[in-house]
């Protein structure tokens, strides 16, 4: 195991923060979580953060970088984070050079939707092509951008935000004041509120005041029409965005993670067909809708590739 193949991946989330040794795309070590509401603002956090990062390293010497990803607006050239997601205290921070400064090895701090990105493209279902979208699904909807190769990170580092999208412009208004964002309709707490809605509208009682994008998923594969329903609503909703998606970037493929995207067949199926309802034949053409090939390590695997590649060393294509 060579220095130019592991790294270690940090998935920095608004509930914990995770951290794992990266080698070729597998995570193989990781430490215990850090509760991220435990700590008041950056620098106690960062204190235990990096007591975990000295811990895996006395363990696997021969890391060569570190990666972290981030739920907020991330200036990727110098490493700072502007604001993060849920997570107050993080204006303006400069975390790259803070951890820099105290590690003696090259420290990437990315957006952790386009960490998925990363992994997808260079390790995972996109691997091997050249243009593609990735998105998560999940509490929000995040995604990234490849285009021609390369990352897509746009003039202030906010490209690939698909979640903020429009699906229609006298909709629901997102946390922006953006009309119709499509994660006003499509994220996890949303999806909750229109299955309560379609099961009172069919006149059946269900027990759903903790339903979950899984619990009708399971439902939807048992034939529940309702359930079906809603999946199909969904799909409909998701493949708006997409195919402005589509027609802009001309992309290989669409990959998709995150919680809502374990619905499996009662989501993908609906979807690809919407999806290519919209589209002429050069843009649907070999154009594939996959599943993400990572789950919960989706970040870290991402964060260590991206931070191998920026310290200068080589990830495999």
């Amino acid at each position: 195991m060579s220095n130019t193949e592991i790294a270690l991946g940090i998935d920095f989330g608004g509930t914990s923060v995770k951290s794992g040794v990266v080698f070729r795309g597998q995570v193989i070590d990781s430490a215990p979580p850090i509760a991220t509401q435990d700590f008041d603002g950056p620098e106690p956090l960062i204190e235990a953060l990096l007591q975990t990062i000295a811990t895996l390293r006395d363990r696997h010497q021969a890391i060569a970088a570190i990666g972290i990803g981030m739920p907020g607006f991330i200036d990727f050239d110098k490493g700072l984070v502007h604001a993060l997601t849920n997570v107050p205290g993080w204006e303006s921070f400069p975390l790259r050079d803070r951890l820099e400064e105290r590690l003696d090895v090259s420290v990437t701090v990315e957006n952790d939707a386009n960490c998925m990105t990363y992994a997808e493209w260079r390790r995972g279902a996109g691997r091997g092509l050249d243009n593609l979208i990735a998105i998560t699904l999940g509490t929000g909807v995040g995604g990234g951008v490849v285009a021609n190769g390369r990352m897509v990170r746009g003039s202030r580092f906010g490209a690939g935000e698909v979640g903020q999208m429009s699906i229609d412009w006298e909709g629901k208004r997102g946390h922006y004041g953006n009309a119709g964002a499509l994660e006003e309709y499509i994220g996890n707490q949303e999806i909750a509120v229109r299955a309560r809605e379609l099961y009172a509208e069919a006149g059946v009682e269900k027990a759903l005041s903790d339903v979950t994008p899984q619990q009708l998923s399971k439902l939807a594969h048992a034939g529940d029409e309702t359930a079906l329903k809603l999946w199909d609503e969904i799909a409909r909703q998701l493949s708006s965005a997409l195919m402005s998606c589509c027609w802009l970037l001309n992309p290989h493929a669409i990959i998709i993670g995150g919680g809502v995207a374990r619905a499996g067949d009662v989501l993908f199926s609906p979807l690809t067909q919407h999806l290519y309802e919209q589209l002429s034949d050069p843009f649907r053409e070999n154009l594939m809708v996959l599943p993400a090939r990572f789950g919960n390590e989706a970040g870290m695997v991402g964060a260590a590739a991206l931070a191998l590649e920026e310290a200068g060393y080589a990830v495999d294509p």
